[in-house]
């Protein structure tokens, strides 16, 4: 047999219990927004401009547009249309944009975490140093927001062999790093039961726009579409759509003006849809399938 994660038996999804979310809703939508911030000349990143050498100004500008415009910008946006968001954040944006986070928490957001920076990933460091990463984001987290985040999603998607068993370990209700599904799914792990929410790795505007070379319309098309075929497939079964943008990718105006027009098509439907954040969603599913015991 091939090798698998071993954290989660096959199911099809034409296979599962019946359920609705609340208000008897079939489709739950979340818009994750990741809140990043990278080092300059050294590290990991997303390039606009792969190949450039460090110190590489052109690439770290351009992630830092999001930063300084933006993520303002997006949270006047949804604001407008009065929505809330999963933040994924990266906790070293408490020094250097702190007044950025206190407006997502002026609005009720939910803050996921996003690790430290974007700038250095999960997979490949010893389970020591891993630990010290994820203990260290969480309690950035927890000081500043009065709680402990239930939610994590690792650096540049990027988690090491061992994170779910640390993440458990450290008390974390759901990750976001297993795109596999339109359904929570439980996790085994060494520390228990895990929920793994589901987490677009299409409707996401690194691959579709950055790495696949997306028009901000062609972006804006894929998100629609995805709605309107969600919708049709949830009058048979409860899902979870979700979308994943960047301050620095959509924050950009011209893309803002082509996402407005996913909003839009949101609030057309808002009698189908339950507007939801990633933690609600996994509270609520929680709640109806309880995790599995450890045995």
């Amino acid at each position: 047999m091939l090798p698998t994660p071993g954290r989660f038996p096959y199911s099809p999804i034409v296979d599962r219990p019946d359920f609705t979310w609340p208000g008897g809703k079939r489709l739950a939508v979340y818009v994750a927004l990741c809140v990043e911030h990278f080092a300059y000349g050294s590290g990991l990143g997303l390039p606009y401009s792969p190949g450039l050498q460090h110190p590489n100004t052109y690439n770290w500008a351009w992630r830092e547009y999001g930063n300084r415009v933006g993520g303002w910008r997006l949270i006047e946006l949804f604001d407008e249309y009065r929505l809330p968001l999963s933040v994924l954040l990266n906790t070293e944006c408490y020094e250097h944009c702190p007044e950025l986070v206190a407006a997502h928490r002026r609005r009720g957001d939910e803050i996921v975490a996003h690790g430290r920076t974007n700038s250095e990933h999960q997979n490949g460091l010893e389970i020591e140093a891993e630990r010290r990463l994820i203990a260290e984001a969480t309690q950035a987290i927890a000081s500043h927001e009065g709680a402990a985040p239930a939610g994590w999603m690792s650096p540049g998607a990027h988690p090491s062999a061992n994170t779910e068993d640390l993440l458990a370990e450290a008390g974390y209700g759901y990750t976001m790093d297993w795109p596999m599904d339109d359904q929570p799914v439980w996790l085994k792990t060494k520390g228990g039961p895990l929920l793994a929410m589901p987490y677009p790795h299409e409707v996401n505007d690194v691959p579709m726009v950055v790495l696949h070379d997306g028009t901000a319309q062609a972006f804006a098309d894929m998100a629609i579409d995805n709605l309107e075929e969600m919708l049709v497939q949830s009058e048979q079964q409860a899902l979870v759509y979700g979308m994943t943008i960047h301050t620095f990718i959509v924050g950009q105006p011209f893309r803002i003006r082509q996402f407005r027009r996913v909003l839009d098509h949101l609030n057309k439907h808002q009698d189908r849809i339950w507007f939801t954040t990633a933690g609600a969603c996994a509270r609520h599913y929680a709640s109806l399938f309880p995790a599995p015991s450890a045995g």
